[in-house]
């Protein structure tokens, strides 16, 4: 009696038959879907598909086991949408942070504004249930990137694959680098019935607008700045290596309570450049070009630090930095401009620099030549608050229609108000900017006082008599 005769031994070679007819349908099954979208063309097939392998493959690199060493997974193109949400097997598993907001929370969600929309992403600040507000950023189906890819392709199912490939990589992106000025990933939704697809939750802020950071009190302006040398500080050493941000723009930013932060992540490489010579490790700007060693390991060591910095001389810096800087601060502000206009310093000297200038700022130190008799020409009425008030303009002022500027301390407000012949008096308060100095309200005259044990009020000896009718 041979095997296949016995019941056991028929019942194994059903079972590969059943098997093997499954397989031979799936193909077949397949094969047609993809004959119905590109009909005889398979090389454009071919090259939708290699194009989609090759950023799964860039993806891969982003997610990181528990050990925090790079895996390989090794997703084919009809398991991508799996990898992606943590569901391949035990042998190949990705872990992925559980987030706060899933597609749960998004469920009672109400549109606010729209925020922006670009090639590949759509931006829209929502109110979600609980009150919260944030932003909600997803593939753009009418933009410029999906209908190329239609163009092209013609098939929807994978050029939405194609074009979410770069919210994807900004996820990952934002799940691995974390700091105080890169927008804040709050959680993502996968569900095409809710949201149309994969969906990134961001804590919400307000787009840069240089015209009106330009017209800000200095100290804004430097607080942006700082705040940008401090990522690029954080990029240059981050846990995926040193990462450059190849669409360099303002437009890449968001303004959160005061703070500069990185909402766009979507264009960075995490990639340094492959060298033989020092001729292959250059940057090329507009107005200027430099050129760096090649390491002994063949690799532009610095190239993405230097990329980064640059940009961020000729966009912020030179726009926000030297204009109405404190004039005992204007040499240290020259040396950072001087240093990252020639790329003659690292980012880590750079970041050293803005520290100093911070510092020198918050203690005053740059204020030690001030005489100290500058006060005395000052009547001080402490718990005091003036009522009735005729102020004047400003520029830059914290306050649109007066003149409420930074100072250290009541020397600094007296050394303005008596440059300035509008000024009779000034108050000065509780209120604190980010750095812990004062604002000081200047203007140039008052109907009456009255009691405010948080307040003081300080009036020009020599112009009293006008100034409190």
């Amino acid at each position: 009696m041979t095997f296949s005769n016995t019941p056991f031994g028929l019942f194994i070679v059903l079972a590969l038959v059943f098997l093997t007819l499954t397989v031979v349908l799936k193909k077949w099954h397949f094969g047609l879907r993809e004959e119905e979208a590109f009909g005889d063309d398979a090389p454009e097939r071919n090259r939708l598909l290699q194009q989609l392998q090759e950023r799964y493959q860039e993806l891969d690199k982003l997610y990181v086991t528990s050990s925090d060493e790079f895996i390989s997974p090794h997703v084919s193109i009809n398991d991508s949408i799996d990898y992606i949400n943590g569901e391949i097997g035990a042998d190949n598993t990705v872990t992925i942070n559980e987030t706060d907001i899933g597609c749960e929370e998004l469920a009672g969600m109400k549109a606010v504004d729209f925020l922006g929309s670009g090639y590949t992403k759509t931006v829209l600040k929502v109110a979600l249930p609980q009150g919260l507000f944030v932003a909600l950023k997803s593939v753009n189906h009418q933009g410029t990137d999906m209908r190329m890819c239609m163009d092209d392709f013609k098939d929807s199912q994978r050029c939405l694959e194609f074009v979410s490939f770069k919210l994807r990589k900004e996820i990952a992106l934002l799940q691995r680098l974390q700091h105080p000025n890169i927008v804040q990933l709050k959680g993502q939704c996968q569900d095409s019935a809710l949201v149309g697809g994969i969906t990134a939750v961001l804590e919400q802020g307000t787009p840069l607008q240089m015209i009106q950071l330009l017209q800000s009190p200095w100290e804004e302006r430097f607080r942006v700045c700082l705040g940008l040398v401090r990522l690029l500080q954080y990029l240059s050493q981050s846990p995926l290596g040193s990462v450059a941000l190849l669409d360099f723009q303002p437009r890449q930013f968001v303004m959160v309570s005061g703070e500069l932060k990185l909402t766009d992540l979507d264009d960075a490489s995490i990639k340094e450049t492959a060298c033989r010579e020092d001729s292959d490790c250059g940057l090329q700007f507009p107005l200027r070009n430099f050129t760096l060693r090649c390491s002994p390991s063949r690799i532009c060591k610095g190239l993405n630090e230097m990329r980064n910095l640059y940009n961020a001389y000729r966009y912020f810096f030179t726009y926000l930095l030297p204009h109405q800087a404190p004039s005992q601060l204007k040499p240290l502000i020259h040396h950072i401009m001087n240093s990252t206009r020639d790329l003659k310093q690292s980012i880590n000297e750079t970041l050293i620099a803005f520290e100093e200038v911070l510092h020198m700022y918050q203690s005053g130190l740059h204020l030690e030549n001030l005489p100290p008799s500058i006060t005395r020409d000052y009547t001080v009425l402490k718990g005091m608050r003036s009522v009735g008030n005729m102020e004047y303009r400003c520029w830059p002022s914290y306050k649109q229609q007066g003149c409420l500027l930074s100072v250290h301390s009541a020397k600094e407000a007296a050394l303005i108000c008596s440059s300035n012949p509008q000024c009779t008096s000034f108050s000065l308060s509780n209120d604190r900017t980010w750095t812990g100095r004062l604002l000081a309200s200047f203007r140039s005259g008052f109907s009456h006082l009255v009691p405010d044990i948080n307040s003081a009020v300080y009036m020009r000896k020599v112009k009293a008599l006008g100034a409190v009718p």
